[in-house]
């Protein structure tokens, strides 16, 4: 493979290989797929998809239907968390999906880091995954489950030489218990590397090193070199991992690995940016944010496949895309996801090679007053603010006080923060005026109605007790995995679930 294909060419190459895939599908004779010559027919036939409106065909797939959506038998779906919505989503990881999406990429990410790193001993060790759990349906054949799970499920024997924990350890359902056992079995391991969502992670060093009564994880793992995470913005989190592993050697890659494909993945690690891989079974598609409500349009008519749904429809494409914008991300996949609304926000910061951010997603943000506050600002200023006080935040979520609502000045609303330290607590008043003034900082909108048009107020700052979030998670069903804590909401549904659940 290719880690830097040039653009067009290696899009234009996936977009035919693909709806070869899906032409004699369901879904491929509905819109004609024989009959589609190119990108332009491509977007002009097939409207664009959220999960709701390939609902349909997914449930089919998981009552043991085939070739619905692509053009080989599906046994296995990524049950996603349901970050952005309360229900989960099953997304379908075909064969094709596994090996030339997931797998290649993590490929692809590995032979980048070995190339920039000569000096790596990734091979002379394990490197440790905390997967989540997967559950076969004995009528179907179905397995569904979270992604790592699945991965782990079809992992290529040769991996067992370098991955841990063995695939019984790594399938306990019990997060606890799982932990307890990946401490029996491997405390006294080669262990170079581990893998994940960051709040997990954090979560399962600082058991270990309670296990073994070390003050960081050198102590029990001192050839501990990289740590591959995604799913949440690193920022908040990275001064927390630097304390646990104090080692030079130590190296933080992010990668863009969802349970709808592999993306993107850092190739230098001084830079934020990572790679967009092009060649990797994804079409991708960006729709600039301030389009979005454009291109949806109807939501209704979406879901029921409409090509009018909405009006905008010729969406950028790599070859098109500017710096500095925030685009929703669209893929068409070798899953049999066409046209799909994925929900996260990215923004390049290169054109050559194409290298991207996470800003966002389409449904975690807060803009209750024009404020459009994004994930990226909210996890800076986090952390900028913790620096500040020489404080370190376990996790955070936000959504807005509407006016008249629990909201002393009438005439205003505001954000409240409900945040978790992790050991020592800082004075809540002055916390939140340097969160609140790092906001205005970091976004001009923010800024803009808290000086300018003063339509909202200082935000609220809610200091909740140590364990809030976990036992909020575990009272939701979602402990471990790719699981975590929606930061932003543009609604109170999260933030008073949690508020309740403290009395």
């Amino acid at each position: 493979f290719k880690l830097y294909p040039k653009p067009h060419e290696a899009q234009a190459a996936v977009l035919k290989e693909i709806m070869e895939g899906g032409k004699d599908t369901l879904f491929g004779k509905t819109y004609r797929f024989d009959a589609i010559r190119g990108v332009d027919e491509f977007r002009k036939n097939v409207p664009l998809h959220d999960y709701d409106a390939l609902e349909p065909y997914i449930k089919r797939l998981l009552q043991g239907e085939d070739y619905m959506l692509w053009g080989s038998k599906c046994r296995f779906f990524a049950k996603s968390s349901g970050t952005s919505s309360s229900k989960s989503k099953y997304i379908p990881v075909t064969q094709e999906n596994l090996h030339g999406c997931h797998l290649r990429g993590f490929k692809m990410m590995l032979a980048s880091y070995l190339h920039s790193n000569h000096k790596s001993r990734l091979f002379l060790g394990k490197s440790l995954t905390i997967a989540g759990t997967i559950v076969k349906d004995s009528g179907t054949g179905i397995w569904a489950g979270d992604l790592s799970g699945v991965l782990t499920q079809n992992a290529p024997k040769a991996a067992g030489l370098f991955r841990i924990p063995r695939r019984d350890i790594a399938l306990i359902a019990d997060f606890d218990e799982k932990i307890a056992e990946i401490n029996r079995v491997y405390r006294n391991s080669n262990v170079v590397s581990i893998a994940g969502v960051p709040a997990w992670n954090l979560l399962m060093i600082e058991k270990l090193l309670e296990f073994n009564n070390v003050p960081d994880l050198c102590h029990l793992w001192p050839n501990m070199e990289l740590f591959m995470h995604g799913g949440t913005g690193f920022g908040p989190y990275r001064e927390t991992f630097e304390r646990l592993v104090p080692s030079d050697r130590m190296h933080y890659l992010e990668n863009y690995n969802a349970s709808e494909g592999y993306f993107a993945f850092q190739d230098d690690l001084s830079d934020p940016g990572m790679l967009l891989t092009l060649n990797n079974g994804v079409f991708y598609e960006f729709i600039p944010m301030d389009r979005l409500e454009e291109a949806v349009g109807d939501a209704a008519l979406m879901r029921a496949g409409e090509q009018s749904a909405g009006k905008y429809v010729d969406f950028e494409t790599v070859d098109t895309v500017k710096t500095g914008v925030d685009y929703a991300m669209v893929i068409s996949t070798n899953a049999g996801l066409w046209r799909y609304l994925i929900g996260d926000c990215v923004r390049f910061v290169s054109l050559k090679p194409p290298k991207i951010v996470i800003t966002g997603r389409t449904k975690l943000f807060i803009n209750a007053f024009g404020e459009e506050l994004m994930i990226g600002n909210a996890d800076r200023a986090i952390q900028e603010t913790s620096k500040i006080f020489g404080v370190r935040v376990r996790d955070y979520t936000a959504a807005p006080v509407f006016f008249n609502e629990e909201n002393p000045e009438a005439s205003t609303g505001a954000h409240q923060w409900l945040v978790e330290f992790m050991d020592k607590e800082p004075d809540p008043e002055a916390f939140a005026r340097e969160l609140d003034e790092c906001l205005q900082r970091l976004n001009s909108d923010y800024e803009a109605k808290r000086t300018h048009t003063h339509t909202m107020s200082r935000l609220r700052l809610v200091i909740v007790p140590k364990g809030t979030f976990l036992k909020w998670m575990e009272s939701a069903g979602k402990k471990g995995g790719q699981n975590k804590v929606p930061r932003l909401a543009n609604d109170r549904k999260i933030i008073d679930s949690v508020l309740g659940m403290l009395g």
